[in-house]
């Protein structure tokens, strides 16, 4: 899918050291401690097509400029399935060009060519500039996300 010269495909292999620079900076962003091993575990999902979790890029001039993870999600409150986009970042120096839109409008286009029936995603109350985006090409939901750390074996959370 082309648009406004740039190109959204699906990440590959010759991709990993740029994609790896790119969700650096992504966790940098969302002030994530820094780990390799985090990073490392997160390429070998997306590179294994047994693991739920995928990838798109986006191009510009033949550099990746932009990521999509994204996953299958079902929806008993609906009894359907979409997609949900886990995380969606673009090159600070590529912002305001269309990268994100692009990505997005492969998402949809994706899920529509799976049968799917929504794309969905959050993003941190503080983004502005995300939601600006957000706002121009998805409706807002009322509703209000929560997240539970688990115990690990000896009862701590992790």
């Amino acid at each position: 899918m082309t648009s406004n010269a740039l190109t959204v495909r699906p990440l590959a292999e010759a991709d990993e050291a740029r994609w790896r620079v790119l969700f650096r900076q992504y966790r940098e962003f969302y002030r994530l401690e820094e780990s390799e091993e985090v990073v490392s575990r997160v390429w070998a999902w997306l590179m294994n097509p047994a693991h739920e979790c995928d990838a798109l890029v986006a191009e510009a001039d033949g550099a990746i400029v932009g990521f999509a993870h994204h996953r299958p999600v079902p929806s008993p409150y609906t009894g359907t399935t979409g997609i949900f986009l886990d995380d969606l970042f673009t090159d600070p120096a590529a912002r305001g060009r269309g990268a994100g839109r692009a990505l997005i409008e492969r998402l949809r286009a994706l899920a529509a060519g799976e049968g799917r029936s929504f794309v969905q995603w959050v993003t941190a109350e503080d983004n502005r500039q995300a939601q600006a985006l957000y706002n121009t090409v998805a409706e807002r939901t009322s509703w209000v996300t929560y997240e539970s750390g688990v115990p690990d074996l000896t009862g701590q959370h992790i």
